[in-house]
């Protein structure tokens, strides 16, 4: 019984799992024939010594005085112990690798359900991802289509916004996109605030005109100057101003972006906006920037130095990116 277990756990565990399933039939077969000889040779062997033995010491003292046993020859003691032990390793091995199989299959069956449903929900969720800005857009043109009668100044800024929303849910779908593009969308933002802050708010703007090839990774500067309206011109009762700069040399880009506070408004706070776009430059940029904050009395600054990729270096790093957007909010400073 011991070989015959030999065999079957041997096929079960080692057989089946790494050349069965793997479409090795014919390394298979050869260890499989290998095994199950091995098999009748321990149990012949086993038959022969520990079980003839047994059995002699039992059969012996219930026969005759005098009587004597006529010993089988050799060979067919072999013979018939190899055999026995075949039959059994190949009954019992089978019937644990047929079970092995069958449990294997079931397993990949279930597996390939699941892998199908999760193919269904995913499918469906993309359909209503896309839905879902379609009639954003759809609503979004009709109203801008109703305030060109009515305001100009509406209406450029409902298209305003949807050319922000349109580059967010397209564009930043992408690891990296290029410096223009992620430049145009903050003009596009600060045009915004622009309108809702009138004459009232100094500002001062400067972008470079050309950025090649460089690309960047989407929405990581947008809530820097975020901060400088909603922490700092908001704010001010009297007076808001805010100094954005942006220059490039090469592939190093400098940011400074210096915002005016309301006066005993005390020391801004290090909120998500902030602390996610550290994150995502130690995770998307490690070793290949500087930051920098400095909170004074009446004015808040951030310094930023980032080193950037042309269009053809780019290394791509869309798990990481996905992971860090998940958390990306553009909210507190």
């Amino acid at each position: 019984m011991v070989p015959h277990l030999f065999a079957a756990y041997t096929l079960m565990y080692i057989v089946v799992p790494r050349l069965v399933i793997s479409g090795l039939y014919i390394r298979a077969l050869e260890i499989s024939v290998v095994i199950f000889l091995i098999t009748s040779v321990l149990a012949a062997g086993l038959s022969m010594t520990v079980i003839e033995h047994l059995r002699q010491v039992n059969i012996r003292p219930k026969l005759p005085a005098g009587m004597m046993i006529n010993p089988t020859p050799m060979y067919v003691q072999i013979g018939e112990s190899v055999m026995a032990g075949l039959r059994g390793s190949i009954t019992i091995g089978g019937l644990a690798a047929a079970i092995k199989l069958m449990k294997c299959f079931y397993e990949r069956q279930q597996a390939a359900l699941r892998l199908e449903q999760e193919r269904a929900r995913a499918e469906l969720q993309m359909l209503k991802a896309q839905l879902h800005p379609h009639f954003l857009f759809n609503t979004l043109n009709n109203i801008y289509s109703y305030t060109q009668e009515v305001s100009v100044i509406a209406s450029n800024m409902i298209h305003g916004l949807s050319e922000l929303l349109r580059y967010m849910l397209y564009e930043c779908n992408q690891p990296f996109v290029p410096l223009h593009k992620e430049l145009k969308m903050i003009a596009d933002y600060i045009a915004l605030e622009k309108v809702r802050y009138d004459e009232h708010l100094d500002l001062s703007v400067s972008m470079p005109a050309e950025s090649g090839k460089v690309r960047i990774a989407p929405l990581l500067l947008l809530p820097l100057v975020e901060n400088c309206f909603k922490h700092g011109a908001s704010k001010m009762i009297t007076n808001p101003w805010i100094s954005i700069s942006v220059t490039l040399n090469n592939t190093i880009l400098r940011m400074k972006l210096v915002n005016g506070k309301a006066a005993n408004s005390g020391p801004s706070q290090l909120g998500i906006g902030t602390a996610n776009t550290q994150k995502r430059l130690e995770l998307i940029y490690p070793g290949k920037y500087e930051f920098q904050a400095v909170d004074e009395e009446d004015m808040y600054i951030v310094n930023l130095k980032l080193w950037l990729d042309q269009a053809d270096q780019v290394v791509e790093t869309k798990d990481i990116e996905d992971e860090t957007r998940e958390n990306f909010q553009l909210s507190d400073r």
